[in-house]
């Protein structure tokens, strides 16, 4: 949603501890006299572990953790109440997707805020126009499909770590910019979530979890799109996305929701070929 007033738009919807022994004094001290930071053998192993741990491959999963997954996000998202209690998570998308393509066209984020009822507020100040602000309104009901497709292919590819802290990274600037108690909250708990099953879950876990939560994004991109074709159709909707975007642009709403549809379908396809385990399929 575009709210502008005088060129103010919005948009709804290690701390390394390291020690050098000094050699002529024989005393320990934090910092060597050059003033520079020495890693011992230790951080160096450490530092060597984490990096081994992030980009080492996962095993390919058997199909029923493939398929079971894409059934149970499906079920999620097609059942009204399952659909209302997750719904909120597609909203962190939706509203990051905002947030970064304002960033990305050099506009000002002023802040974002994620409400109970599960909508969302994106604001930005910068032009009222041109391509900074379609570009910002374009982006929130694309970002869980295109987010989801990236995450297919990290899920695909094995890296389910580097899904999970790539997730946790992109949450963490997200909270930087929230502005209301309920989105602090909100994020803080999928946060939690998702470093308590960074740490303690096993790798077969964290695979379906992962599988699970791409399938989500993929198909839960399509059902507010739909949503909203269908409000449109009831009542008139001015502060949607695609109406703004009709403002904006001489192209008309219906063109937009069509765009936003066709990259949801394709995302889904797409996602779908990388998440299928061809080769226990023998088909790669």
């Amino acid at each position: 949603m575009l709210r502008g007033n005088s060129g103010r738009a919005g948009l709804v919807g290690g701390f390394l501890t390291v020690s050098g022994v000094g050699e002529e004094s024989g005393v320990s001290y934090d910092r060597p006299p050059s003033g520079r930071l020495d890693l011992d053998m230790n951080d160096a192993s450490l530092l060597a572990d984490l990096w081994v741990h992030l980009t080492t491959p996962q095993p390919t999963p058997s199909v029923w953790i493939v398929v079971l997954s894409a059934l149970g996000a499906l079920a999620v998202v097609w059942h009204s109440t399952s659909w209302q209690l997750s719904r909120g998570l597609i909203t962190i998308a939706h509203e990051g997707g905002h947030a970064l393509a304002a960033l990305l066209t050099r506009r000002k984020l002023q802040g974002i805020r994620l409400h109970s009822d599960t909508s969302g507020v994106t604001l930005t100040r910068g032009r009222p126009t041109g391509p900074g602000m379609i570009l910002t309104a374009l982006a929130g009901y694309v970002a869980p499909s295109l987010l989801g497709l990236a995450g297919a292919w990290l899920t695909g590819a094995g890296y389910v770590t580097i899904l999970i802290w790539s997730m946790l990274a992109l949450l963490a600037c997200m909270l930087l910019m929230i502005r209301n108690l309920f989105g602090v909250a909100i994020l803080v708990a999928v946060g939690g979530g998702l470093l308590v099953l960074s740490i303690y879950a096993p790798p077969a876990v964290q695979a379906v979890a992962a599988h699970a939560a791409v399938w989500f994004l993929l198909l839960g991109g399509f059902r507010p799109i739909v949503e909203l074709r269908r409000k449109r159709r009831r009542t008139r909707t001015p502060d949607s996305d695609a109406d703004q975007l009709a403002r904006l642009t001489i192209l008309p709403a219906g063109f937009y929701i069509g765009f936003f549809l066709l990259v949801a379908a394709v995302s889904l396809v797409g996602g779908a070929y990388l998440l299928a385990p061809l080769e226990a399929l023998g088909l790669r």
